[in-house]
């Protein structure tokens, strides 16, 4: 049987690229539109603001969609769903799409987005046996989790934007020495196989893949720190559900 390589540490980079990678955070406006209309007895509820981030501002409705938005990434979420660390994602993403709007146009094109979504839909785990390889099995599993096929198009774009943004800008820039290969993979790598009574693969089989997570790990150290930064040059205010949102 494989044994997976292990991760060490459970990086914030990973919660924010594979999870934050999800939703809009666009500045909306109160109280949110109803995606269909209410039936006779049913209250539509209001909208609230849970976050405002340089004037943007985050919905109690962006948490719903977080979580929603789940299913079409079902190997990028290990853990329950967590509402604080919903919002946490929620503004993380804000910045970087604030900061990404800033950039050079550097648009991805809608044949990049269809792309992918052609694999996602040959590789999610929860399509098989939903005919999501028809385009009506498709659009009936995107409308059981709340969106439109041209909702879910536009939500993975942004996702792929915030993707490629912090890819050049932190990744390009870093690397990787033999040593710090040989190192993780003796101090790290080979005494997690054995604690599991298993031998590890030979370095040099398994050299570019400890490359990848070391890659991961410099680049999430120096996400976390632009993005502390960020908050604290900018304005990012929580509100508590008793607060008033400004």
């Amino acid at each position: 049987m494989r044994t997976a390589i292990p991760n060490p540490a459970r990086l914030t980079m990973r919660a924010i690229l594979l999870a934050a990678l999800c939703l809009p955070c666009a500045a909306q406006t109160l109280p949110a539109a109803p995606s269909a209309p209410a039936s006779a007895g049913q209250s539509v509820v209001l909208d609230r603001v849970v976050a405002v981030v340089n004037g943007e501002l985050v919905l109690e409705s962006d948490i719903d969609e977080e979580r929603r938005f789940e299913a079409f990434q079902p190997f990028a979420h290990t853990e329950a769903f967590s509402r604080d660390k919903a919002i946490e994602r929620l503004v993380d993403r804000t910045l970087i799409l604030q900061q990404a709007r800033m950039q050079p146009d550097d648009d991805t094109s809608d044949a990049e987005v269809d792309a992918q979504l052609d694999q996602l839909r040959k590789e999610m785990p929860a399509c098989r046996g939903q005919h999501c390889d028809t385009d009506a099995g498709w659009a009936k599993f995107v409308n059981e989790h709340g969106f439109t096929v041209q909702e879910l198009h536009d939500r993975w774009k942004e996702r792929m934007v915030v993707l490629k943004f912090i890819e050049l800008r932190f990744r390009m820039g870093i690397r990787i020495t033999p040593e710090e290969i040989k190192a993780y993979y003796d101090k790290t790598l080979v005494p997690s196989f054995a604690r599991q009574k298993a031998t590890a693969p030979a370095l040099d089989t398994i050299s570019d893949r400890i490359q990848e997570i070391l890659l991961q790990q410099q680049v999430g150290a120096l996400l976390d720190e632009w993005l502390k930064s960020l908050k604290a040059q900018g304005s990012v205010r929580m509100i508590k559900p008793e607060e008033v949102a400004p």
